[in-house]
């Protein structure tokens, strides 16, 4: 499995790069950040992060992307760049007819670190541990990213048997007014 990890941002968009299967040694492929003028209006900011991905996804050509879901902070300007990124990165995967999925920054770090509270540094420093590197990848920004393509590499199985079994149960359960009318 190719996963392309997107920590979404108008200034810096983290990305990076990773395969493998869980239970298996992943590998990096690429990591790296989108950087955008703080100066520029938001409209080419978000054009220029599009452009970015777009280079990313063609080289690298993924086979499933994840983002880092938007989560409430205090600051809503920084939030709703984090927010407008995160759906440029979406769309770029859509029109590739690419999977998206979504995580939460503590789901992130617990599935990389063991806990959902761990700070940057650890983040970085596990990263760099589970993918064989020499050093942590900065900024934290790329560092984040890497980690949202293990947390989907690792949660992936699980995710999709649960989605079967819901698709199953709905099938079941739409099916069985049907089987009662037949009889």
């Amino acid at each position: 499995m190719r996963v392309l990890g997107v920590d979404p941002g108008l200034t810096r968009c983290g990305v990076g790069v990773v395969e493998g299967v869980a239970g298996r040694p992943l590998r990096m492929l690429g990591v790296g950040v989108i950087r955008t003028p703080a100066e520029a209006d938001t409209a080419e900011r978000l054009l220029l992060v599009e452009q970015g991905l777009e280079r990313w996804l063609t080289e690298y050509r993924p086979e499933y992307v994840a983002v880092e879901r938007v989560f409430s902070q205090h600051n809503v300007r920084t939030v709703m760049g984090t927010a407008q990124a995160s759906a440029v990165a979406m769309l770029c995967a859509a029109r590739r007819g690419l999977p998206v999925a979504l995580h939460t920054p503590s789901e992130v770090k617990a599935a990389v670190t063991g806990s959902g509270r761990a700070d940057k540094a650890q983040v970085g420093s596990m990263v760099t541990r589970l993918l064989r590197l020499d050093a942590p990848p900065k900024p934290a920004d790329a560092a984040d990213a890497l980690a949202l393509a293990i947390c989907h590499i690792w949660r992936a199985p699980a995710t999709n048997r649960l989605q079967q079994a819901v698709a199953a149960h709905r099938r079941t359960t739409a099916e069985a007014p049907l089987m009662k009318g037949t009889r």
